[in-house]
C-alpha cells in the first residue's frame, strides 16, 4: 500500500525541554536515591563529550532509576511536562492527519515509559521510541536516536507493508539529520520557542 508519510520528533519539536532529562530532575527533587548516583552522573557527562552517540553514558546518567520510581513518579511528571507543549502542535497534527492517504507518526529518543503517555491525546498513527527494560528502566533495549530512527521507521513500514512517499519531517536537532534528509520537506523547529527556523540546532 502506498502512503504519504509525515514524521514528528518530540523533545524540542513538539515540546520544550528534554523529557528524559526533566524526568531525572523530577526524581532528583523527590527522592534521595538519585543523589547517591551523582558521581556516576558526573562521569557520564564527561563520557558524553567523547561519544555523544553512545548508550553507555546515557545509561550511567539514568542508573538511579528503578521500576518503582517510574511507577511512582511518571504519571504526575507527564501532567507537569505536558505544560511545555507548543501551542501549534495539536492543530498541526490534526491538519496533517486530515490529508488523503497520510500516516502521521512520532519517532522519539525518549523512553517508552514516558513518551506514550506524553502524546496519547495526539492520536498518532504510530509512536516509535526508545525501548527500555521494564525491570531496569535505565537500560536500553533499543536507543531510537540518530540513524536508529531510520531503522525503526523502516521496520514499522515493513510491518505494515507500506511503500512510502515521505512528504515531511519535523525536528529541532541536527542529530535527526538521517531521517530528516529522507523527507521532501524538512521543517526545523526552535526548541525553546517552538517557532520554525531555517537553521538546525546543534
Amino acid at each position: 500500500m502506498q502512503i504519504n508519510l509525515v514524521v514528528f520528533d518530540f523533545d524540542g519539536t513538539l515540546s520544550s525541554h528534554d523529557a528524559n532529562m526533566e524526568f531525572g530532575k523530577y526524581c532528583l527533587s523527590r527522592s534521595l536515591r538519585p543523589w547517591l548516583f551523582l558521581p556516576l552522573i558526573g562521569l557520564a557527562v564527561i563520557l558524553k563529550k567523547f561519544k555523544p552517540s553512545g548508550t553507555l553514558w546515557r545509561q550511567m546518567m539514568r542508573r538511579f532509576l528503578t521500576k518503582n520510581m517510574v511507577k511512582k513518579y511518571a504519571d504526575d511528571f507527564v501532567i507537569q511536562h505536558n505544560k511545555n507543549r507548543f501551542g501549534w502542535v495539536a492543530e498541526r497534527i490534526k491538519l496533517e492527519k486530515s490529508k488523503k492517504n497520510t500516516r502521521v507518526i512520532l519517532i522519539s529518543a525518549s523512553p517508552d515509559y514516558l513518551i506514550h503517555k506524553l502524546v496519547r491525546d495526539l492520536k498518532f498513527d504510530a509512536v516509535i521510541c526508545s525501548q527500555m527494560y521494564l525491570a531496569r528502566p535505565w537500560k536500553y533495549k533499543f536507543l531510537c536516536w540518530g540513524n536508529n530512527k531510520v531503522v525503526a521507521m523502516n521496520r514499522w513500514l515493513k510491518s505494515k507493508n507500506y511503500t512510502v512517499n515521505f512528504v515531511r519531517s519535523y525536528s529541532d536537532n541536527i542529530s535527526d539529520a538521517p531521517i530528516m534528509s529522507l523527507a521532501k520537506e524538512q521543517i526545523w523547529i526552535d526548541p525553546k520557542t517552538g517557532i520554525r527556523v531555517n537553521k538546525k540546532a546543534a
